[in-house]
């Protein structure tokens, strides 16, 4: 019974209270009885291999009652257990929280806990785990207490999902896949065998596999039996079965062997694949490729095929016969034998990428030609062949012989580098013209000036003079050495050949070199055979060879050098040698030597001038005589020797035009102004220049000549009448009317026997001569005329001395 307290009021307790204690007790004794359970439970679970807990809903506390569940989590005693709270924030699996919180809540309700789902470990993995609790709740219902277990379920559910993987390949394969015992009994049935054999499940499982087998392949199936009992593989075996319908199907098929959990074989696991369309294509493609073969060796063209990994596999026999028998390793043409070594490298890479990304093919090489044994130049081109699904199922390919295109294109690059050069070579020329007319120019006029200008002494004039003669001579030089070159470029250039003594030539050209050389200080010596004789040539182009072979001799020779000239009959030839000790001629400049406008050193620093066209014009000359010129160098510094080799006989000498008049000789031209053998004689000058008319005029007039001058070919005409003259010398280039038209009209009038006329022009071309003679000229004169000459010609004209 209750008692009293010390008040002495009733110790008698309220009726909740007693309630509570009523519940208390009842939990208490609930809680007893679990904890009866709950050693039952640890001793099961540390046999099990189990994970035990305790979780008190109330507080979120949890004990964890054995080691095994603290190796399940990966944690250490001193880690601690995980609450529920824990375990759904931080430990479950973000997929899997949700289902742990849900299995929680369905134990708060029905007293049964149970969840599968995977966790995070401390060392990074994720495991499977199953939880098994029963949870203790008050009588109102509010869950107090649960006690559980924890397994590792992660090989199990891993095994159950290879298990479902595996099904769900079996199910949506497209093979054939079958299992069956070591007795050939069927055991397993896909969908994909349903649709190849037309048998179903329920139709073929547990029947023997022998129904599948056409007549002749009985041996298939025990061959193929035996191997699996020895737990041998059988793979890719290609051969035929029957359908539910009789078709018969080409089948290539995979069987391994299957064990049990002791590793024993117990039956045997097949793939079937059919290939029955695949066949029918590959014998249609090969009876279209033999009918392609035979119809390639008749055609011109080198074809040959690859397989889609780019072996090739056939030449035709084009092919074979342009490059002879090509290797052939396991089926696979060695193609890379006849390519070119340098080009090989270029088809590979070219090749690869084709094979690799499906794109044609097309690459230049050279490929050895058996019969030539030479590298001709081929386009080697290819293109894919694909089947429905766009895969490469063959390559075919092509060799166009372009060897003569290539060479046109290297005969082409050639000939736009030789172009290149030439163009090089014109302005490099042009530029040194212009040098080598604005020299000599320059100080004529500059010399001109100063006698112009009053101031000069009598050293002065004298010195002018002779510096403006001597420049002009040079100008004279360079338009001949121009005018020479033209005529050899267009074959109009023509010797006067007569019996020449060689060695007088020789003689007159070292006599006109001999004054520039003293002036230089280099010596000349002479080594002339005075018994060499005669040879058949041109005397004056015979001293133009000499006299430039000299003149550059002396030109590329230092002062105290020394030239040395030799003359000599060798067998039926003469032979002229010009040997200098000057700066010599470079190995790699000397191939080049007698090349037109070529020279050595053509820059703004060179201390030589020229043209770079004397040696050309030499060389020109010596081969119309029949000979030959040649050069010889140590190189540079060690001097140079010029050969030139000419017959003792030349052809016949072509004879001088007898429709021309010249003076006998400049000797008795001379005499003429002397013996004022012009005196009375009339003179008609017809020049549209003033100054070429005065200088005309003030020459022939100190030969007491009369002179009347005309500036247009109409004012000539009318002088002509009024005038009366007994020569005419006339320009041709000239506007309105050239001499050309004026001499025509004259001779329209006038035979050339009573007004003879001369042709007094810049235009100095072969043709330009012609021309003249043509439209009634009876001579030509090329300007810069000496006045000697021009005496000696209107002397000529007017029968006032003896011509030729």
């Amino acid at each position: 019974m209750p008692q009293d307290d010390t008040n002495g009021e009733s110790s008698r307790e309220p009726a909740s209270r007693v309630g509570r204690t009523q519940e208390e007790t009842a939990a208490h004794t609930y809680d007893d009885a679990v904890r009866s359970s709950e050693i039952c439970l640890r001793l099961a679970a540390e046999s099990a291999g189990v994970g035990v807990f305790e979780w008190d809903a109330r507080t979120d506390t949890v004990h964890w009652e054995n080691d095994q569940i603290y190796r399940i989590f990966g944690r250490t005693r001193e880690d601690g257990p995980i609450n529920a709270a824990e375990y759904a924030a931080k430990v479950a699996h973000p997929d899997d929280a949700a289902a742990y919180q849900w299995a929680l809540a369905k134990a708060a309700r029905t007293g049964r806990f149970y969840y599968t789902g995977r966790f995070h470990r401390n060392d990074g993995s994720f495991r499977w785990v199953e939880m098994i609790g029963r949870m203790s709740r008050a009588t109102d219902g509010t869950p107090l207490r649960m006690a559980g277990i924890v397994s590792d379920v992660t090989d199990r559910k891993n095994a159950q999902i290879e298990s479902q993987t595996l099904a769900a390949i079996v199910a949506s394969s497209d093979d054939a896949i079958v299992g069956k015992d070591l007795n050939g009994v069927i055991t397993s049935w896909n969908r994909s065998a349903e649709r190849i054999f037309g048998y179903s499940a329920d139709e073929i499982i547990g029947r023997h596999i022998t129904l599948l087998t056409p007549p002749g392949y009985d041996d298939d199936i025990a061959r193929i039996l035996s191997k699996i009992r020895r737990g041998e593989r059988v793979e890719h075996f290609e051969t035929r079965r029957r359908t539910k319908d009789g078709r018969i199907l080409d089948l290539s098929i995979t069987v391994s062997p299957i064990r049990n959990g002791e590793g024993m074989i117990v039956g045997a696991s097949k793939v079937a694949r059919d290939v029955t369309e695949r066949n029918r294509t590959a014998a249609a493609l090969k009876e279209s490729e033999e009918h392609l073969r035979q119809l390639t060796d008749v055609l011109p063209q080198q074809v040959w095929t690859a397989r889609p990994d780019g072996a090739l596999d056939y030449v035709n026999i084009q092919t074979r016969e342009f490059a002879g028998e090509i290797p052939v390793e396991n089926g696979v043409v060695q193609w890379t034998n006849v390519v070119h070594p340098d080009d090989l490298p270029r088809s590979l890479v070219a090749w690869a990428r084709s094979i690799a990304s499906g794109e044609p093919f097309e690459v230049e090489q050279r490929v050895m030609n058996k019969r030539s044994g030479e590298y001709c130049w081929h386009l080697s081109r290819a293109r894919p062949v694909r089947d429905a699904e766009g895969r490469v199922t063959k390559w075919f390919g092509t060799n166009t012989d372009i060897n003569d295109r290539k060479r046109s294109e290297v005969a082409e690059r050639a000939a736009r580098s030789e172009a290149e050069t030439a163009n090089r070579v014109k302005d490099d020329f042009l530029a040194t013209l212009s040098h080598e007319l604005r020299t000599p120019l320059n100080a004529i006029l500059g010399w001109a000036k100063i006698l112009r200008s009053g101031r000069a002494g009598e050293e002065d004039v004298r010195n002018g003079l002779d510096a403006i003669v001597r420049n002009a001579v040079s100008q004279v030089q360079i338009i001949e050495d121009l005018l020479d070159v033209s005529r050899i470029v267009s074959g109009n250039l023509k010797l006067e050949v007569r019996s020449v003594v060689i060695q007088e030539v020789v003689e007159a050209a070292i006599a006109s070199v001999s004054p520039i050389a003293a002036a230089k200080g280099v010596s000349i010596r002479k080594l002339l055979d005075s018994l060499a004789g005669r040879v058949s040539g041109d005397p004056a182009r015979l001293q133009q060879i000499v006299w430039n072979l000299l003149s550059n001799a002396v030109k590329f020779t230092p002062g105290g050098g020394k030239v040395q000239v030799l003359l000599e009959r060798v067998n039926s030839h003469l032979e002229i040698s010009v040997v200098d000790t000057g700066v010599g001629i470079s190995p790699e400049f000397l191939p080049y030597v007698f090349d037109r406008f070529l020279q050595a050193d053509s820059s703004t620093t060179r201390r030589h001038g020229g043209l770079g066209l004397g040696l050309a014009i030499v060389k020109h000359l010596v081969e119309l005589h029949g000979g030959a010129v040649r050069a010889k160098s140590q190189g540079e510094g060690q001097g140079a020797t010029f050969i030139v080799t000419l017959p003792i006989t030349v052809v016949h000498p072509e004879q001088p035009s007898h429709s021309e008049t010249r003076p006998r000789s400049w000797d008795q031209a001379q005499e003429l102004c002397k013996d004022h053998m012009l005196e009375g004689v009339k003179v008609l000058v017809l020049d549209d220049e003033p100054d070429a008319r005065n200088l005309i005029r003030r020459v022939l007039s100190d030969c007491k000549a009369e002179v009347a001058l005309a500036s247009s070919a109409q004012e000539a005409l009318q002088l002509v009448e009024e005038f009366g003259p007994d020569v005419i010398v006339s320009d041709v280039g000239m506007p309105d009317e050239d001499g050309y038209d004026f001499i025509r009209q004259v001779r329209a009038k006038r035979s050339p026997r009573e007004l003879p006329a001369a042709a007094l022009t810049a235009f100095a071309r072969a043709d330009d001569r012609r021309l003249a003679l043509f439209a009634g000229f009876q001579t030509h004169v090329a300007k810069p005329v000496d006045p000697e000459e021009l005496v000696a010609v209107v002397a000529s004209l007017a029968g006032r001395t003896e011509t030729a």
